[in-house]
């Protein structure tokens, strides 16, 4: 037990260290969605501990993910006026994005010659975990494999969105906030929220979105492009 608490406030002082590291030198790769994991992912190997000690002590983490997501309605509701305004915008843009990521996700599969289980595992990656992994087992992949392909794909949209920001030369808050909502689910709106509070707030829409098109679209998706294959 007291090992199982140990590594809860490991986790924290880690996440907190890595904050304070990234405000003083503000790089894509000190980001603290990147450097926390790999550093108690690394610790966790090199001390020998098992997911089942860590989880217990510090799996209650994982449960304030609802609460933290609920809290962004305050978010919305101060910003409402502009996602009412830009609704059809967002609505199509972030529709597009979510059935591509499935498209392409379900074709690299196939194309690659990989198992169907993997196929419909990676398919769903671009919702928010829970949602990932809850449409991934509905189709018959495998939770673990959804729930790191999510993950890296949070990361890659984490690191990659503010270069296409800057290379694009994006400064609309709406197109910054889809490009983060629909690419990296929640740490892309941990990485929107950076900007102003208007490209968080149209991050949060784009993820719900996202989430909601992705298990309406993605088994339907993924059968029709298996029965193509």
């Amino acid at each position: 037990m007291i090992q199982s608490l140990g590594w809860l406030v490991f986790t924290v002082g880690i996440y907190w260290a890595s904050k304070q590291l990234y405000r003083f030198f503000p790089k894509v790769y000190l980001t603290p969605l990147l450097v926390a994991p790999v550093v108690v992912i690394l610790s966790m190997s090199i001390s020998g501990a098992t997911f089942d000690q860590y989880d217990e002590g510090a799996g209650w983490l994982t449960k304030l993910v609802e609460p933290a997501t609920i809290a962004l309605a305050i978010t919305l509701y101060r910003h409402m006026d502009i996602l009412k305004k830009n609704a059809w915008a967002i609505a199509v843009s972030v529709t597009a994005g979510a059935v591509l990521a499935i498209v392409t996700s379900a074709a690299l599969a196939i194309g690659f010659g990989l198992d169907p289980s993997v196929m419909e595992s990676l398919a769903p990656r671009s919702a928010t975990t829970p949602i990932a992994i809850s449409i991934s087992g509905s189709m018959g992949g495998v939770p673990t494999i959804t729930a790191v392909a999510t993950l890296i794909t949070g990361l890659i949209g984490l690191m990659a969105g503010p270069l296409i920001v800057k290379w694009c030369s994006i400064k609309s808050p709406v197109a910054r906030g889809i490009l983060f909502g629909t690419s990296a689910h929640s740490a892309g709106i941990s990485k929107a929220l950076e900007y102003d509070m208007v490209t968080g707030s149209v991050a949060s829409i784009a993820m719900m979105v996202t989430a909601f098109v992705t298990l309406l679209a993605a088994p339907w998706l993924v059968g029709v492009l298996s029965s193509l294959a």
